[in-house]
């Protein structure tokens, strides 16, 4: 059964065109279209001339963005002593030392990342078949493992999101909310294609971007203009 889709939707779509956008239209149309009775996410899908299953076509960084996400990010840290002390100081959600590592593996999943202390790695390990498909184990590359506890917890606080292109090759990634003005969602997307490329992978062979849509969470795609985005001035508001 092909599945129904809502007359909202459907009006929605009609107000997209089948071409490339500029940014700032591409944004406020993504805002005309979020007409879901909450504040929806937007939502960037980024398709890359990468094959992931080679490891020198592999992107898995982070991004800060300077305007947020506009959401409530809970922080889980692992470590020990003196250190998890220093995790409640700086703001984290949940923190613990091997009772966390168990009620993880319990099923206990109340938050959105997970900080490790290095020291804790060998332990956290165990959890990798648990976390891993849920995006949520530790990793330098992600920021996750880190000894400078009260720095990761408040950048994460603040906006700073882990991201990874699928198998595919494709990047999804929250940049803000729909109720964000055009401008901030400009910035933090220019804030991501920045941070695409400056971690293209070593094996990146030819067209690097192949597309880009925008979308809030229960809206239509919108594409966007790939040069446009790359050409894009800010003006410091």
């Amino acid at each position: 059964m092909p599945k129904k889709i809502s007359r909202r939707l459907k009006e929605a779509q009609a107000k997209v065109e089948e071409r490339p956008y500029e940014i700032m239209e591409a944004l406020s149309l993504l805002k005309e279209t979020a007409t879901a009775k909450f504040d929806e996410t937007a939502e960037a899908h980024i398709r890359l001339g990468i094959d992931p299953k080679y490891t020198d076509q592999q992107l898995r960084t982070t991004v800060s963005f300077p305007k947020g996400t506009g959401q409530s990010v809970r922080v889980a840290v692992i470590a020990k002593g003196e250190k998890v002390q220093e995790a409640n100081t700086a703001g984290a959600d949940i923190s613990g030392s091997e009772e966390l590592i168990e009620e993880i593996q319990g099923g206990m999943m109340d938050f959105d990342i997970l900080i490790a202390t290095p020291d804790m790695m060998p332990k956290v390990a165990k959890l990798g078949r648990l976390l891993g498909p849920r995006g949520l184990m530790p990793s330098p590359k992600g920021g996750t493992v880190t000894p400078n506890l009260e720095a990761a917890i408040q950048e994460f606080k603040a906006g700073k999101q882990e991201f990874r292109a699928d198998r595919s090759g494709i990047v999804h990634v929250m940049f803000g909310k729909a109720s964000f003005s055009p401008e901030d969602l400009a910035t933090n997307l220019k804030a991501l294609q920045e941070t695409i490329d400056r971690n293209r992978p070593s094996g990146a062979k030819g067209r690097y971007w192949r597309s880009i849509y925008v979308s809030a969470s229960m809206g239509p795609s919108i594409q966007v203009d790939v040069n446009a985005l790359r050409d894009l001035k800010l003006t410091e508001s």
